[in-house]
């Protein structure tokens, strides 16, 4: 049976699952998990971990570091914190380069971060994006991640950055908080994974590829 790492690009406008799917479908091996899920709006690095002897080792690609490149959207809150939401906030401040550069240099380091209610963390056996989609808050305990922000772009109303995270970091509500720093309001527009502790954006195969049965798919080990 085929076993080990397949490593995927995957696209926007797509689930997690349906990148599990295809691999199921091409490499004809039921047992395939991954090593973290991307949001459907979102792109890049997927670890699909192929076989048994790889799914029961999820935890270990779970808990490494991620890097993202993150394009958010000044002016605007929405109920999820990203591009999927309703807008339920809305200012015409134009924030100042001085006052990016500043509150970005309030976000480096270890940062106190509550998840969002649109998040898969559970809370009493309860994923909080169920409790989110009948209009319920649950009071959640902040978490401290850790953060590193760079190669700032900013051309109002779009705030980019690349940031490296500790695990259990949520873009979303970085951008959120970043925002409500500024004094205004944000959320997530683009968000493109392009590391998972030491795999990178570089080492992946195109979604177009896995699917295409004239393309040579080939599994790699740790």
């Amino acid at each position: 049976m085929n076993e080990g790492i397949l490593l995927v690009d995957k696209p926007a406008k797509m689930s997690s699952f349906s990148m599990v799917y295809a691999a199921r479908k091409r490499l004809g091996v039921k047992k395939i998990g991954h090593g973290g899920t991307l949001d459907p709006f979102a792109t890049g690095l997927i670890v699909l971990l192929v076989g048994k002897n790889y799914t029961r080792r999820a935890s270990q690609f779970l808990d490494g570091d991620k890097e993202y490149i993150a394009k958010m959207r000044l002016g605007e809150a929405t109920d999820s914190f990203d591009c999927e939401g309703a807008i339920v906030a809305e200012s015409d401040k134009i924030p100042s380069l001085q006052e990016i550069e500043e509150v970005i240099a309030s976000f480096q380091g270890t940062i106190s971060q509550v998840p969002p209610m649109f998040s898969a963390k559970k809370i009493n056996g309860v994923r909080l994006y169920e409790h989110a989609r009948k209009g319920r808050v649950i009071e959640r305990e902040p978490v401290l991640v850790h953060v590193k922000i760079e190669e700032v772009r900013y051309s109002y109303p779009a705030l980019e950055f690349r940031v490296s995270c500790s695990k259990g970091t949520y873009i979303r509500a970085l951008s959120d908080d970043i925002g409500k720093a500024l004094g205004t309001f944000a959320h997530l527009q683009e968000l493109r994974r392009t590391r998972s502790g030491r795999f990178t954006i570089d080492d992946c195969i195109a979604y177009s590829k896995l699917i295409d049965p004239n393309c040579e798919v080939r599994l790699r080990d740790t």
